[in-house]
């Protein structure tokens, strides 16, 4: 069981990098993300993350956490005015999750430390059957993708 989780994690990496998935219905092996992005914080404990997660198989895929060594990152979702920790967030079968300010995004808190634009924050997506690291590249405070998110 352990290898085909290690595999899994490799597999549903090299997806991530490539940012292409196959066409199946094991959800496992059809996650990629791109366009990930952690605005420079302007606080000392406190940051946000965006990102894209696309999902091409044919069952949702659910993400269940979130981790990273620069400490502790839930899922925050917005609705209206109202910011809310989530605690599953589903990537829709052959569809896609945005992550992006005004929305869906994940928050860091508690830092370790403060990461700087230029730098990478590792970040572990935590789903039902499959673990996608993703390095996020920290970009200037007031970085706006031309993806709008």
């Amino acid at each position: 069981m352990r290898r085909l989780a290690v595999a899994a994690a490799v597999t549903a990496g090299a997806l991530a990098l490539t940012g292409c998935g196959a066409d199946s219905d094991d959800a496992e092996g059809a996650l990629s993300v791109s366009s990930a992005y952690m605005p420079q914080p302007v606080s000392d404990s406190m940051a946000a993350g965006f990102l894209t997660i696309a999902n091409s198989s044919g069952k949702a895929a659910e993400l269940t956490s979130v981790t990273s060594d620069i400490g502790e990152v839930t899922v925050h979702e917005t609705v209206g005015q109202a910011m809310h920790e989530a605690q599953e967030v589903a990537v829709p079968a052959h569809g896609r999750l945005v992550f992006r300010s005004g929305g869906s995004h994940l928050m860091f808190e508690k830092l370790k430390r403060k990461p700087k634009q230029g730098e990478t924050v590792s970040v572990e997506l935590h789903f039902a059957t499959a673990v996608v690291t993703v390095d996020m590249p920290v970009k200037s405070a007031t970085y706006t993708p031309k993806t709008g998110h």
